[in-house]
C-alpha cells in the first residue's frame, strides 16, 4: 500500500514514516500543504494522513480541494483540537476519519488499516505490470516473463516507483526524495549502484530491455515492447 503523510513535524513524520514502512507499505512524506497538494494530485495513493495545521495550505483546504477534484482517495486527519466541533469540521470536510495528537502509533495503524478495508470509490492497487514484468505490492513479489526476481527491499522501492511512472523520464532527484528520502544530491552514486545492479536483475537475461538510461536526465523504464 501507498500512503502519502502530510506532516510538518520533522520528529513525528519521521516516526511514522519508520513505522509504517516498518509495515510493508511505501510511504512519502511532505512537510507542507502546498507540497502536499502537489503530490496528492499527482501521484496515485491508497490512503493520505494529513495533520490539520500545516503550513502554507492547512489540511482541512487539502481535503476540500481533493473533493471538489473527485478526488475519494481515503485520508486520515491528525490534529491537537480535539473538541467534537473540531473533529466535525474536519470530517465535514471530506475526512474519512480523525484522530487527535498525541495517539499510539498502534491505532494509527489500525485506523490506517480500516481505510484500507473501506477503500475509495476504486479498488486499491495491488499489482503492477509493465510490458512482462508483474510486481505484487501485498506479497512484494516480482516476476519478469514468468520467471521470479529476487530483489532487495531498496531494489524494490526503486523499481515500483520506475513501474508507477513507466514510460516516463525519472530524474536522479526524485529518485532521491521517493526512494532514498533525500532532498538534495549528496553527490553520491547510490542511485547508478542500484539501477545497474537492478538493470542487471530484471534485464540481463530478457528482451526487450526495458530500464533505460536517459542521458543528461534520468532513467526511463520502457511501457512498450
Amino acid at each position: 500500500m501507498r500512503v502519502l503523510l502530510i506532516e510538518d513535524d520533522d520528529h513525528l513524520a519521521s516516526y511514522l514514516k519508520q513505522g509504517l514502512q516498518e509495515t510493508g507499505m511505501v510511504v512519502d512524506r511532505a512537510a507542507d500543504g502546498h507540497d502536499g497538494l502537489f503530490l496528492a494530485t499527482g501521484e496515485p495513493y491508497d490512503a493520505l494522513i494529513i495533520d490539520r495545521m500545516l503550513p502554507k495550505l492547512d489540511g482541512l483546504s487539502i481535503v476540500r480541494t481533493l473533493r471538489a477534484s473527485d478526488n475519494h482517495v481515503p485520508v486520515l486527519i491528525l490534529s491537537a483540537l480535539g473538541e467534537v466541533d473540531d473533529r466535525v469540521k474536519g470530517l465535514r470536510a471530506g475526512g474519512d476519519d480523525y484522530l487527535v495528537k498525541p495517539f499510539a502509533f498502534s491505532e494509527l495503524h489500525a485506523r490506517l488499516e480500516a481505510l484500507f478495508r473501506r477503500g475509495s470509490s476504486e479498488a486499491p492497487l495491488t499489482r503492477l505490470s509493465v510490458v512482462d514484468l508483474e510486481m505484487d505490492l501485498l506479497s512484494r513479489e516480482v516476476s519478469r516473463a514468468g520467471n521470479p526476481v529476487e530483489l532487495q527491499p531498496r531494489e524494490f522501492r526503486l523499481l515500483e516507483y520506475l513501474m508507477r511512472h513507466a514510460g516516463q523520464v525519472v530524474t536522479r532527484t526524485m529518485l532521491l526524495e521517493h526512494v532514498w528520502d533525500y532532498h538534495f544530491d549528496p553527490q553520491t552514486n547510490v542511485i547508478d549502484v542500484h539501477v545497474s545492479r537492478l538493470r542487471a536483475k530484471i534485464d540481463r537475461d530478457f528482451e526487450p530491455q526495458l530500464l533505460e538510461t536517459v542521458r543528461g536526465a534520468g532513467y526511463r523504464l520502457r511501457d512498450t515492447a
